[in-house]
């Protein structure tokens, strides 16, 4: 029996859209697939597939998305479908809603968090390198 990944996106197979660090795009986002943020954007997101906003990346708008992994800063709010992994180095000013949420000790989430699913935000300690 195959051991259960924390990080749901690890296993995704289909070709990611990169916005590359230092790179900036102005205006608002809609695809789907895997998103792999780790420059700065300034727009509305609608995403249909997954965000992985990495610790360069930022976002100022507001993001919908089916799942995400959050270690970069979102100015503005997020809600996702299903699953949400807010990284210890993620700070987050703005509503957040998911299915699911597991939050790293050490994010900062400046907002309301609402839980669609009902289960409580689930708390752990990071032990991957965030980099």
């Amino acid at each position: 029996m195959s051991e259960q990944k924390r990080r749901f996106l690890e296993a995704s197979a289909a070709t990611p859209t990169f916005i590359a660090a230092e790179s900036v795009v102005i205006g608002n986002i809609r695809g789907t697939g895997l998103f792999v943020v780790s420059g700065e954007i300034h727009g509305d997101g609608e995403l249909q597939g997954a965000l992985n906003l990495s610790v360069t990346g930022s976002w100022h708008g507001f993001i919908q998305a089916q799942q995400a992994v959050v270690a970069g800063k979102i100015i503005g709010g997020l809600s996702v479908k299903d699953k949400l992994e807010i990284g210890y180095t993620a700070v987050i000013r703005g509503k957040v809603s998911a299915r699911t949420v597991a939050i790293a000790k050490g994010a900062i989430v400046d907002g309301e968090i609402e839980v669609t699913s009902g289960a409580p935000v689930l708390e752990f300690e990071e032990k991957r390198d965030g980099k």
